[in-house]
């Protein structure tokens, strides 16, 4: 009977998390039940960077009632001083009597710490409930603590067969409606959104969130980055127009010359080559170090061939339009040729569903070929 109940509340404060899905950024999703004598006497869950964590939102909700209660969060409690206090101290104090947590911390200095200092302190702790569903909710905070690079998720769009543009590079608009709404949700869930300056010279995209999908609040805007290795940004491009903060991914010897698009309120960086251009891995890394949990690619395809050759796409979103562009439309990657089958880019389908008139594929790119 208890694991049934376990479930059923980890359930719950996994629901509760998702309500911080565009805003919690850099810090990631979390949702908290407090349960005693079969009842619900508190949830909470992280809104905002700076603001209470999930467990102490939940415990002053319960208020007196977390005494001997049991605690269901979808993390780790942590047991740091950061902007806020340490969950772990504020559980212990409460005086709860059970924790159970759906996943560890995965920064590796500390996952673990915080279960092990409840233990110490004569509570219960257990893990593991619902670990997959909770690992789902935050693959960004969990690739950036674990890998030292963010999640990266590369979104595409194309008719049924197989092409992203005309020709002339015109590719407004392939999908509908109800699929730009869903990639601004996208967006929106996203520490920030990618592109290269192929895509910036030939559409001058936007790339911001124009919708909020959060709390009824001011929208958050993701940082918009440009990988541009020559410096061919016009300071007249239309993201660096809109409010939200923008960086340029240069060539470390181009960087000096940054200043027009400074004057803009653009930050530019300096970045290692790799093959003449942008080193991608270093960029991700750059990325992470400034706490970026989930890039979010849209470019053309020429970008999104270097990112999945580089072995740098973790999910590939492709929206599939019921239309037909031809053989001399632009396809949907340029990828070196492969020769072989046994080297050809692996997949793995996660999830096909109707979005609109247009079909959303979502996909895992396997890191090793197929033998």
């Amino acid at each position: 009977m208890r694991k049934a109940d376990d479930l059923r509340y980890m359930a719950r404060a996994l629901k509760l998390a998702r309500r911080g899905m565009y805003t919690t950024d850099p810090n990631p999703r979390v949702g908290c039940v407090v349960v005693k004598d079969g009842a619900v006497v508190g949830e909470g869950w992280h809104r905002r960077a700076g603001e209470p964590h999930a467990e102490i939102n939940a415990l002053q909700a319960a208020g007196s009632s977390a005494a001997g209660a049991g605690v269901y969060v979808t993390l780790e409690p942590c047991r740091h001083q950061g902007r806020t206090g340490p969950c772990t101290l504020a559980l212990i104090e409460a005086g709860v009597g059970r924790v159970v947590a759906a996943i560890r911390d995965p920064n590796p200095s500390v996952a673990g710490g915080g279960l092990d200092e409840l233990r110490s302190a004569g509570i219960e702790v257990s893990e593991g409930i619902l670990a997959g569903e909770a690992a789902a909710l935050n693959p960004g905070f969990i690739s950036r603590m674990s890998r030292g690079r963010p999640y990266v998720r590369l979104k595409l769009a194309m008719t049924l067969d197989g092409r992203t543009a005309l020709a002339s590079g015109e590719a407004r608009w392939i999908t509908g409606p109800e699929a730009r709404m869903d990639v601004q949700r996208l967006r929106a869930s996203s520490s920030a959104i990618l592109t290269g300056v192929g895509s910036v010279l030939l559409d001058d995209p936007r790339l911001d969130v124009r919708h909020d999908f959060g709390d009824g609040g001011e929208i958050r805007q993701p940082l918009r980055v440009v990988v541009d290795s020559r410096l061919r940004t016009p300071s007249s491009a239309q993201l660096l127009r809109i409010a939200g903060p923008v960086l340029i991914a240069t060539l470390e010897e181009h960087a000096t010359a940054g200043t027009p698009l400074e004057d803009t309120g653009a930050e530019v960086v300096g970045l290692p080559p790799a093959n003449g251009r942008v080193d991608l891995q270093a960029l991700l890394t750059h990325l992470a170090s400034r706490g970026v949990n989930e890039v979010h690619a849209e470019c053309g395809p020429t970008f999104a061939g270097a990112l999945i050759s580089a072995n740098l796409v973790d999910e590939l979103v492709v929206y599939v339009a019921p239309a037909l562009l031809g053989a001399d439309a632009m396809p949907l990657a340029f990828l070196q040729t492969i020769a072989d089958m046994k080297h050809r880019v692996e997949l793995r389908f996660d999830d096909m569903r109707a979005v609109g008139r247009d079909i959303r594929l979502t996909a895992r790119l396997l890191a090793k070929p197929v033998d």
